[in-house]
């Protein structure tokens, strides 16, 4: 009998099945491993956000301008112009999302407004050009009842939101906003929920936030406390 030399049929479906089996193997390894690049990519972005959403809200109100203006024209009665309310805050800024510290003032309004399918509540801020004193008296629409021991206080429009607002926190369980207040020896200070000064700006701006779906293996958006430096009397005379 002679040799015959080759490769016979079962031998080349076992070769084929090999192949195969380590081809899927490899697939399923490469999308392992990219869905695991993924997810790390994605807790970083998240986590960035969250450290870059307390900076800029820190750099914001460490950039508060003590702008005074009068009350429906530059000679009306004189305010500050900052609005501090449990779930709204207006001021005047030299630091924004767009600029950063480059470029010309804003106003910025801050305002709590109910989540994406009314699940929990987000914090959104509008940037809108400061265009001086007269812009400043033109957004007071009369003074509030003066209340006892306290000077009227100036009224603001309402807020509006809308697509050139930007969202700086989502998906939050609760956020507001509680200002302190410099009192003498020995009580010092106190945490208000709303401002009440016209003529005084607040030592301190904290915004309470917690998220709605805590994650541990990220970071999240937590209390932010920030000082304002401006603690002088604003409407007094300025001293030589």
């Amino acid at each position: 009998m002679r040799n015959e030399r080759g490769t016979t049929l079962v031998e080349l479906l076992v070769a084929i099945t090999l192949v195969s089996f380590i081809s899927v193997g490899m697939l399923m390894a490469m999308r392992i491993g990219l869905n695991a690049m993924g997810k790390t990519n994605e807790k970083l972005v998240a986590n960035r956000k969250a450290i870059g959403v307390q900076k800029i809200i820190l750099s914001q109100i460490a950039g508060l301008m003590p702008v005074t203006a009068g009350c429906g024209s530059l000679m009306g009665p004189k305010f500050v112009v900052f609005e501090g309310q449990p779930d709204h805050m207006r001021f005047v800024s030299s630091y924004t999302l767009a600029e950063a510290a480059r470029g010309y003032p804003r106003l910025l309004e801050f305002k709590v407004i109910p989540g994406e399918h009314d699940r929990g509540v987000r914090l959104v801020v509008n940037e809108r050009m400061y265009g001086g004193p007269y812009m400043a008296s033109a957004l007071c629409t009369g003074m509030a009842p003066p209340m006892e021991g306290v000077a009227p206080l100036p009224v603001f429009p309402e807020i509006e939101v809308g697509s050139a607002s930007f969202v700086l926190a989502d998906k939050l369980a609760y956020c507001r906003f509680i200002y302190r207040r410099t009192l003498p020896a020995p009580e010092f200070e106190r945490w208000i929920p709303m401002w009440p000064l016209p003529d005084l700006l607040p030592s301190g701006v904290r915004i309470e936030m917690a998220p709605l779906d805590p994650d541990p293996s990220k970071l999240q958006v937590l209390t932010v406390t920030a000082p304002i430096r401006v603690n002088k009397w604003v409407l007094g005379p300025y001293a030589d």
